[in-house]
């Protein structure tokens, strides 16, 4: 099972958001302002590196790469046994992140993932491919 899922809407932004950006990439800080939303940048414009997690690459229809999801370290050490899925809500994204001129913000929502659902092994850590 994978550990980030997308919903429709999700993905439908992300297509939109390619066709005008090219290949894009998320990365999920954890930071104290807005924990729950994942940052979406064009991709290889946020530097990843030894304190970042590689959690997905996500495959979204009709987008031509995937799109790796990243998180750091530190968060992932909070949310290594929760599934996330990322969603779209009405509201101002952060300033950084690509979705914030549509008027709606990428979200996090999680759930804890069972015992079934726990992949082998830890996901790779360290800077982008």
């Amino acid at each position: 099972m994978p550990r980030v899922a997308l919903t429709p809407a999700a993905a439908a932004l992300i297509r939109q958001l390619s066709g005008r950006h090219g290949p894009l990439m998320f990365h999920q800080s954890g930071g104290c302002c807005d924990g729950s939303a994942p940052m979406c940048f064009p991709l290889g414009e946020f530097r990843t590196g030894a304190s970042d997690v590689l959690l997905e690459r996500l495959e979204v229809a009709d987008v031509d790469e995937p799109v790796p999801f990243w998180m750091s370290a530190d968060q992932y050490a909070y949310w290594s046994h929760t599934h996330l899925t990322v969603d779209v809500v009405p509201g101002r994204g952060a300033g950084f992140s690509l979705e914030a001129p549509e008027g709606v913000r990428f979200l996090i929502r999680s759930r804890l993932l069972e015992e079934s659902d726990l992949p082998a092994g830890a996901p790779p850590l360290g800077e982008a491919p």
